[in-house]
């Protein structure tokens, strides 16, 4: 298709187009059946049909312009073109009902008047039917628009509050994640400063060498300095999401997965690495969480189902995998009616693998389960 071929197109389905046509047809309804009357006559329906181009801002005056046209006309296309624009930009169901009447009301009423038109026979009610069909057509058809247009307005209104609620939740368990990430490697590192400041207290007394002294001196100080500028970084992190008066607390190795696994409740095939190998302690930590986040996630979405855990060292990379199948036949139906979740709790997995140099995937499987997986590897891999 040409350019100016495309351009007609976009003209004839723009919203140029939908002011203009309908006052070309409603023209033309006027020129067909006013080109035997009078002057006057032909001046009402041409006013009836000129006043459609104010029909977007001015509906109801529109349609009050278009009513003595119809009156002494039978112009048809003009004063319905109004009644739809009434219903469609009016707010007020009460406007558009008083509106689409005085047009049933003008158009049964219709110069000149007759006698007939009181009389009760079936021409009467035909006359009354056909009246109220011309005014009742457009005016559901404009009220049907109107709710059309609020409710898409409605529709991604909700589609962008639900995704700006998704991407606050996101971030918030990151920063939660991230902040917990903080607190372990606060209990962690200040635990071993702390060991290093012993030694080298240890040290400095026990040594008679005047250099070795002077070095372990240097290094308690430096570790001392070092632990209480690693509190102050690190504290407002740990206070945030932890109280106050909480004491260090172990953080869970891999060595604690048998207990997690056994006080899960949950059928679970587990298949861990041998003892003997230790592994970076980031790692070990985060290999724990995501087997205590996919078994917390089992529990809520698929209670019943069978469960496979498995770690297995791939060269410097340990591989955790956490497999489930489908729930138990009857089982979802005892699950409360609003569970929460929603696979937030990966996105904080996801963050620490990735801070870690791993990954971290979680894909359903084609059985109905699911299948969790984490590839970490060791420090400086």
């Amino acid at each position: 298709m040409t350019a100016g071929g495309r351009s007609l197109r976009g003209w004839a389905t723009g919203p140029t187009a939908a002011l203009v046509l309908p006052v070309l047809l409603a023209g033309v309804d006027a020129f067909l059946v006013g080109k035997d009357g009078t002057w006057w006559e032909l001046l009402l329906s041409s006013v009836a049909v000129a006043a459609l181009l104010l029909r977007r801002r001015f509906p109801v005056l529109t349609l009050l312009l278009t009513l003595p046209g119809a009156y002494v006309e039978y112009i048809w296309i003009a004063p319905m073109t109004a009644v739809y624009s009434v219903a469609a930009h009016r707010a007020s169901v009460r406007t558009t009902t008083v509106c689409a009447t005085l047009f049933a009301l003008v158009e049964y009423f219709h110069w000149p008047l007759d006698a007939a038109m009181f009389e009760v026979d079936r021409d009467t009610a035909l006359n009354a039917i056909e009246s109220a069909m011309l005014a009742a057509g457009p005016a559901a058809l404009g009220l049907l628009a109107r709710t059309r247009r609020e409710l898409a307005e409605r529709i991604v209104q909700l589609t962008e509050g639900q995704q700006r609620e998704s991407r606050l939740l996101a971030e918030r368990v990151l920063g939660a994640e991230r902040a917990r990430l903080a607190r372990e490697m606060h209990d962690v590192v200040s635990h071993q400063v702390s060991l290093i400041s012993i030694q080298a207290g240890a040290l400095q007394v026990s040594t008679a060498d005047p250099v070795a002294k002077d070095t372990a001196r240097t290094i308690r100080e430096l570790s001392v300095r070092t632990l209480e500028e690693l509190r102050q970084m690190v504290g407002v992190l740990r206070a945030a999401g932890a109280r106050r008066d909480e004491p260090l607390a172990p953080q869970p190795r891999l060595a604690d997965l048998p207990r997690l696994i056994e006080g899960s409740g949950l059928p679970v095939t587990a298949s861990l690495l041998p003892d003997g190998r230790h592994w970076p302690e980031a790692v070990e930590r985060a290999a724990y969480r995501t087997v205590q986040e996919a078994l917390t996630n089992i529990r809520k979405h698929a209670p019943g189902a069978e469960v496979s855990v498995r770690l297995a060292a791939r060269g410097t990379r340990l591989l955790v995998e956490v497999r489930n199948g489908p729930p138990a036949p009857g089982a979802a139906s005892a699950l409360p009616d609003h569970l929460p979740g929603g696979g937030h709790g990966l996105v904080g997995l996801r963050e620490r693998a990735q801070l870690l140099g791993g990954s971290l995937s979680a894909d359903p499987a084609p059985d109905g389960g699911f299948t969790v997986r984490a590839v970490l590897p060791a420090a400086g891999d």
